[in-house]
Order: structure tokens, then C-alpha cells, then sequence
């Protein structure tokens, strides 16, 4: 089955893509987009961004605190295409 393709539209007004990727901070890197990042498993937060529209999914949540609007590219998946504020 092939993984789903998701839309990822940053504040910039850049386009990037999830697919095969484990993490949004993953397919990110891949398609040289620069996310401030140190523990890359949510216990941190130094990759907090905003998540304007769409959804995302956490396989386990995290330990970060979270404000509300607030997603970790290193431990989450998008659900559907997202637009993101870095």
C-alpha cells in the first residue's frame, strides 16, 4: 500500500510534500526546509511550530508542552494536507 501524499504549505508561501517519510521534521529535511530541532522524539520542543490548517497524528503523544495550535514536526504525521507557520 502506498503511503498517502499530503500538501504541506509553509508561511513563506513554500510548498513542500509528506510522503515516505516517519516524521513531518523527516520529510521536511529532505526537501531542505530548515526546522530548529534538538531531541527529534518530542521531549524538547525546540521544533514547536504552528499548525494553521489540517491535521496531524502522533503515534505517541508527546512529552513537550504544547500551546494550543502548537505542533512537533518530530514526532508527528500530517492527516491531511497541512499549512504550518515556522
Amino acid at each position: 500500500m502506498q503511503k498517502p501524499l499530503f500538501n504541506v504549505l509553509l508561511d513563506d508561501g513554500r510548498e513542500a510534500h509528506f510522503q515516505h517519510a516517519a516524521t513531518l521534521l523527516e520529510s521536511l529535511e529532505a526537501q531542505d526546509v530548515a526546522v530548529h530541532y534538538q531531541c527529534r522524539e518530542g521531549y524538547c520542543g525546540s521544533c514547536r511550530v504552528q499548525l494553521q490548517e489540517g491535521d496531524v497524528y502522533y503515534a505517541e503523544e508527546p512529552m513537550a508542552w504544547l500551546n494550543e495550535g502548537d505542533i512537533l514536526p518530530c514526532c508527528c504525521i500530517p492527516k491531511s494536507d497541512i499549512k504550518i507557520k515556522l
